[in-house]
């Protein structure tokens, strides 16, 4: 078994942007009060933005595997969230999407057949559909800051 830790920090001061380091990029998150031209998109766009970026990578991997010539891929992504929850209001609502509406468009000269069995080898192969459909447990460590420094 092959696997591959993927690990991002995460680090904002208060009242200021979110700012994620990866291995090779920074991404902001949602809204920069001090400099309005770093908005980024908002955690739950990120979460759509991956799933139809993931679908993308796979799709045209799988795409040469099985020998679909293809002139364009696109994903569109979208769902309806409840924001109540998000905002502490009381609701009995999940705080997240519930459902995704996901539209695929292969521009391809394949059958029907061929094109149904693409899309069932990338969503068995993408691991953001995957992490979508299935429960992952999350493991949560909560640290204070304070505690952690030494006072003398």
């Amino acid at each position: 078994m092959s696997t591959k830790t993927v690990t991002i920090y995460g680090r904002a001061k208060k009242d200021e942007q979110f700012l994620i380091k990866t291995e090779n990029h920074d991404i902001r998150i949602s809204k920069n009060k001090n400099h309005p031209d770093l908005d980024a998109p908002s955690p739950i766009e990120y979460l759509l933005a991956g799933y139809a970026g993931c679908v993308n990578a796979v799709g045209s991997l799988v795409a040469k595997e099985l020998k679909i010539d293809y002139k364009s891929l696109q994903v569109d992504v979208s769902g309806d969230i409840n924001v109540d929850k998000f905002y502490g209001r009381e609701t009995e609502a999940r705080a997240g999407f519930n459902k995704l509406k996901v539209v695929i468009k292969l521009d391809a000269t394949i059958s029907k057949k061929q094109l149904e069995n693409w899309l069932k080898v990338v969503e068995s192969r993408c691991p953001v559909y995957d992490n979508l459909i299935n429960t992952t447990p999350i493991e949560t460590e909560l640290v204070n800051v304070y505690d952690t420094v030494g006072i003398n």
